[in-house]
């Protein structure tokens, strides 16, 4: 039903707040634990390879698990757009990018309801701040690539942006044209 992904934004308009509500939070939640756990997990008691550098391997857990939520086996390769399980990984990974993160991302889905167009640009926030912040190489490096995955995973928002038919978020659009004329 409605775009077809497995995403919050489709859940929303196809189930309702609630449903949304729940796929928001186990996609949260699977970016999180991604990087909170499986960089230190050792299994069946095995010491940790001394010659893995976890920074490395915490943003390769967070890239995964985006890139699983955005391609996943069971659905035949076709997921989400990978925005909320980026903000689970950020969540851990560097909650500071959050801030911007979330004022880019209100902000754009008020003065316009496009919420691809928020994600893409909430998204664009991240390596500036992981930079900003002086953060090490390989956060800064999955900053730079989550948020270039993130605009890709978006091209068709960005088509019909441009043929002029993308769906907006009229509930969140706050600032529309005819309310500023008045």
């Amino acid at each position: 039903a409605g775009s077809g992904n497995a995403g919050g934004t489709n859940a929303l308009r196809t189930q309702g707040f609630w449903f949304a509500a729940g796929v928001a939070l186990i996609d949260v939640g699977k970016g999180a634990l991604a990087v909170a756990w499986l960089p230190a997990w050792q299994p069946l008691g095995l010491p940790a390879d001394p010659l893995v550098d976890r920074s490395w391997l915490a943003v390769a857990c967070g890239a995964a698990a985006v890139a699983g939520h955005i391609w996943p086996l069971w659905h035949e390769f076709r997921g989400g757009k990978g925005g909320a399980t980026l903000l689970g990984s950020l969540l851990i990974l560097s909650p500071l990018t959050l801030p911007p993160l979330l004022v880019a991302w209100l902000l754009t889905v008020m003065l316009s309801g496009f919420v691809g167009l928020a994600t893409m640009l909430a998204a664009a926030t991240v390596p500036v701040s992981l930079w900003l912040l002086r953060s090490p190489a390989p956060l800064v490096t999955f900053g730079f690539l989550m948020a270039a995955l993130l605009v890709w995973t978006h091209r068709s928002n960005i088509a019909r942006m441009r043929a002029g038919n993308e769906n907006r978020a009229r509930r969140l659009w706050l600032l529309r044209p005819k309310d500023l004329l008045r």
